[in-house]
């Protein structure tokens, strides 16, 4: 979903020191397992606070390309497939914090379901409360709920789909390109949120793996 991304040495985190990388799919999908199990794991194990808010805060140190290169071509419903998708919601948050809380906030307007309850953003939801949230559900994945923070994710990216799609509309005439670029982070914000219902599906009966 996101374009531009920081490109910092591969396997910067300690978290990932001993995850070698290689072109072998079937290797790349163990690791890609393996790590996503170990971070789960380490985070659920550890009795201190800062594990965790390493693990959250893991990208902005160190980029997203290197849990692109283990996760994302995994399979979306597998363990490493959904925190790649959670992981990437928050990038796309913070890129731009501002227009994401814009399109929130116009979702919750359009929306008559129960999703920005779901969500937990609170109402109206600025840049900071926007990103507040991403973190809130980042660190529920690793000392709560894994299904809820899943579900709270895919709420996320469903209001976020709608205030796009809202958006879209009143662009349309005045600027199409605008309209057209909007239309198409809606259907790939739905499909992200599908993919995550059907991994907390999964988490429910602890079966993602």
């Amino acid at each position: 979903m996101a374009d531009d991304f920081r490109r910092p040495a591969l396997f910067g985190g300690r978290e990932f020191e001993a995850f070698a990388g290689g072109d072998d799919p079937a290797t790349l999908r163990r690791t890609a397992h393996q790590t996503a199990r170990m971070l789960l794991s380490r985070a659920r194990e550890s009795d201190d606070p800062a594990v965790v808010e390493r693990l959250v805060t893991y990208t902005d140190e160190h980029g997203i390309d290197a849990l692109a290169e283990l996760w994302a071509r995994s399979s979306p419903h597998s363990l490493p497939g959904a925190l790649w998708r959670i992981y990437l919601v928050r990038v796309l948050i913070r890129q731009d914090p501002a227009g994401v809380a814009l399109l929130f906030q116009r979702g919750t307007e359009v929306l008559s379901t129960i999703d920005p309850v779901i969500a937990g953003a609170p109402l109206p939801a600025g840049p900071q409360e926007i990103t507040d949230l991403a973190d809130r559900i980042l660190r529920g994945v690793f000392d709560g709920d894994l299904a809820d923070a899943l579900e709270r994710a895919a709420a996320f990216c469903r209001v976020t789909a709608a205030g796009a799609l809202s958006v879209a509309d009143d662009q349309e005439a005045a600027s199409p390109e605008r309209s057209t670029e909007l239309t198409t982070r809606a259907q790939r914000l739905v499909t992200t949120a599908d993919e995550l219902v059907a991994c907390a599906r999964l988490a429910r009966s602890d079966s993602l793996d």
